[in-house]
């Protein structure tokens, strides 16, 4: 804790990235936000790569929660990468939080956890009405070797949950686009390889079915780092009247309340 405004202070990994840049702007007022980067920013940051265990400790040092979004991002990484970034840096981030007594880890999981149902379902799964919705109890299939790694780290994060007591949410995350708009050129083009097959229509509809609003992303998150929930998997999307990932969960154990929907 925050000696001098009992804020806590959250060490926030991957804090140069898309969520991390949100978080940075969106919550810096609620807690003592601490920057681990890869590489120099043009703001406070600790300089590390994830995937060396030794460069960690000193970041972690003093913090109450960690918000761990560092790693590879794309589902079409291929393994080498998704090795080094997602599952031995997702494991040394757990331990170091572990050694220094970090309460409470939000970790960065993502619907291609379970994208092999998506894949099945599309394009119909996208449309008004479709009953497919899926939540935290649906069976793991993952769509890449990225959703694999995200499945790991829901797992280590359950190891250090029962083990050592660490509180632990997982949040599988939808669409969040650096331009914040479901609707925009830029983001119907940016699909998932899994679902390149998909027409403009198509497209546009499954984006209106995923995204996750800048303001509702740093809410979400915000949530899991002060919901008395101690281990939950939940979706992140904003309220989209095509959804097909629940948000029972969040709702629920999380108390999230998401602001903002994709136009129809």
């Amino acid at each position: 804790m925050n000696a001098s405004d009992n804020r806590r202070t959250v060490l926030v990994t991957g804090a140069e990235g898309l969520i991390g840049t949100v978080v940075r702007e969106r919550l810096g007022d609620r807690y003592d936000l601490r920057a681990l980067t890869l590489t120099p920013q043009p703001y406070p940051s600790y300089v590390a790569d994830i995937a060396e265990y030794d460069a960690l400790p000193p970041a972690f040092a003093g913090v109450d929660a960690v918000v761990h979004l560092a790693g590879s991002p794309a589902v079409e990484t291929p393994w080498e990468p998704v090795l080094r970034n997602n599952i031995i840096g997702t494991r040394n981030v757990f331990e170091a939080a572990r050694e220094a007594g970090v309460q409470r880890v939000v970790f960065a999981s993502s619907n291609h956890a379970i994208g092999m149902y998506e894949i099945d379902g599309a394009p119909s799964i996208y449309a008004l009405g479709d009953p497919r919705v899926y939540d935290a109890h649906a069976e793991p299939r993952p769509d890449s070797l990225y959703g694999v790694s995200k499945l790991f780290g829901e797992a280590i994060g359950r190891l250090h949950h029962d083990l050592h007591g660490m509180a632990v949410i997982c949040l599988r995350i939808g669409t969040v686009r650096p331009d914040d708009d479901p609707a925009s050129e830029a983001t119907l083009q940016a699909i998932p390889e899994p679902l390149a097959f998909l027409n403009p229509k198509q497209r546009r509809e499954r984006t209106r079915a995923t995204w996750l609003s800048h303001r509702d992303c740093a809410n979400l998150i915000a949530c899991a780092l002060d919901a008395p929930a101690d281990w939950a998997i939940v979706y992140g999307i904003s309220n989209n009247s095509r959804q097909f990932w629940s948000l029972d969960d969040a709702r629920a154990l999380l108390g999230y309340a998401p602001n903002d929907a994709a136009p129809i």
